[in-house]
């Protein structure tokens, strides 16, 4: 009996933007091979056109699925949508690249319920194109929420330094303030929790930051938002064997991570969490949805419009994230013999 490697779906993103160029350097990398079987889904002659401009010499090879494809030096599969035009530019918002980048995610997602992948990782998408498209989601968090037919997940950033994940995420302030109760609280530590666990850190200790500067500083500032939202939550979790502190002061929860005090940081909103992560570590971050029946790692940036095609973006958080989701999908045994 033997574990094959992984299986992977890799989207290839906004095709306008460095997705395709990132997909490509990432899927040469050495090392991705050794941990992984990935393949692209997206459009071989986007995926040619990216290997030219970074000056690549490789085998863009067109697969009808991806137990089809062949893993050798130099050669990267992808499942061709053939959804792009031959004339699109780089670095400019093109509604047909974010109908694209939806109907990658979409095939994706299809081949992961049915088992046919172990696991997702996705290329930036652009959210203006995604709409002008007609998909009308805020992000790849909830559009993969809405496609599996899950309730309610959460968005997890994964850095050397930090790992964080939020309560809230694509909301405004005053309505994450409004939305932030202790179930929901509770339910995203658990799932927080149950990543690290599944990630191979049997027992997590998890630092959850309050709403308030300095964690309301006992009613000094704000109107009880941690005892009322936050505090019942942590209660109910070291019950279970759970080891979550807190609130703390989010000013502080990011550095005392970052020395080694916190496996995981929970961030209550959007940029309580985000800054942090990316002035840490945003080159080689990596962000996960938790919460999914399917295991999916994504780049944590951006379309970059400004640098598409250029040749010059940096592939390193999409070997991280590739790595990340071969660390944490599980592979059927294979048959002996």
């Amino acid at each position: 009996m033997s574990t094959p490697l992984p299986l992977i779906a890799v989207t290839m993103g906004d095709g306008a933007g460095i997705g395709p160029e990132v997909v490509v350097a990432a899927l040469l990398d050495d090392a991705v091979l050794t941990r992984c079987r990935p393949v692209v889904i997206g459009d071989a002659r986007r995926l040619r056109e990216a290997a030219r401009v970074l000056g690549l010499d490789c085998e863009i090879a067109a697969v009808g699925h991806p137990r089809d494809a062949e893993f050798t030096p130099g050669r990267v599969n992808v499942v061709d949508l053939g959804l792009l035009p031959a004339d699109l530019p780089w670095g400019e918002l093109s509604t047909a690249a974010g109908g694209a980048a939806y109907a990658y995610i979409e095939r994706a997602t299809e081949l992961a319920v049915a088992g046919e992948v172990h696991a997702i990782c996705t290329a930036p998408l652009n959210k203006e194109a995604l709409h002008a498209a007609g998909h009308l989601y805020p992000g790849h968090t909830e559009l993969l929420a809405h496609l599996t037919g899950t309730e309610e997940v959460s968005m997890m950033l994964s850095t050397e330094k930090v790992k964080v994940i939020h309560v809230t995420t694509h909301i405004g302030l005053i309505d994450a303030v409004h939305r932030i109760e202790p179930g929901l609280v509770e339910r995203t530590v658990r799932r927080g929790h149950e990543a690290m666990v599944r990630a191979g850190t049997p027992n997590p200790v998890i630092g959850v930051c309050g709403i308030n500067p300095h964690a309301g500083e006992n009613g000094l500032f704000g109107y009880g938002e941690e005892d009322e939202k936050i505090v019942p939550a942590l209660e109910r979790l070291r019950a279970d064997g759970v080891d979550a502190r807190g609130p703390l002061p989010a000013d502080t929860a990011f550095f005392l991570a970052s020395r080694g005090d916190y496996d995981l940081i929970v961030a209550m909103y959007h940029d309580q969490g985000h800054g942090p992560v990316k002035v840490l570590g945003i080159e080689a971050g990596v962000n996960l949805t938790v919460g999914l029946p399917v295991i999916r790692t994504s780049v944590d940036h951006g379309t970059a419009f400004d640098i598409a095609g250029t040749g010059t973006a940096e592939a390193g958080s999409m070997v991280e994230a590739l790595r990340q989701a071969a660390e944490m999908a599980t592979v059927p045994l294979a048959p002996a013999g």
